[in-house]
């Protein structure tokens, strides 16, 4: 059973995962803001698939790393959301043409991010 009165502990994982993704939800928004497109947020979400194919392969779990670069600074870096958003408000080819490409894309940057 849990103690009630006992105050939440911040732990190294929980700080590392905090400070990656404030990091990485700022680098998307300057990118977003620069280069306010469509194919922006797709750019962002292949390196970034492609990038956390390589920390996966290159730092086993339970390594700082991947708290802080992988669900941090990666998760932040890229978005759902902004994906989600951006098809829905675009017209139905080009939505269609956006989840295909953000679908394929991703998949295909995370294996070579594996295999880099």
């Amino acid at each position: 059973m849990t103690d009630p009165d006992a105050a939440p502990r911040l732990t190294l994982p929980l700080v590392l995962v905090a400070a990656g993704g404030v990091g990485g939800s700022l680098t998307r928004y300057g990118l977003v803001e620069a280069y306010p497109h469509l194919v922006t947020t797709l750019v962002i979400n292949v390196v970034g698939a492609f990038l956390l194919g390589v920390l996966v392969a290159r730092h086993p779990a339970g390594h700082w790393s991947r708290p802080l670069l992988g669900t941090g600074f990666l998760g932040g870096f890229t978005t759902m959301s902004a994906l989600a958003v951006q098809t829905v408000t675009s017209d139905l080819a080009a939505a269609v043409g956006y989840l295909v490409a953000s679908l394929v894309l991703g998949v295909a940057a995370a294996l070579a991010g594996l295999r880099a």
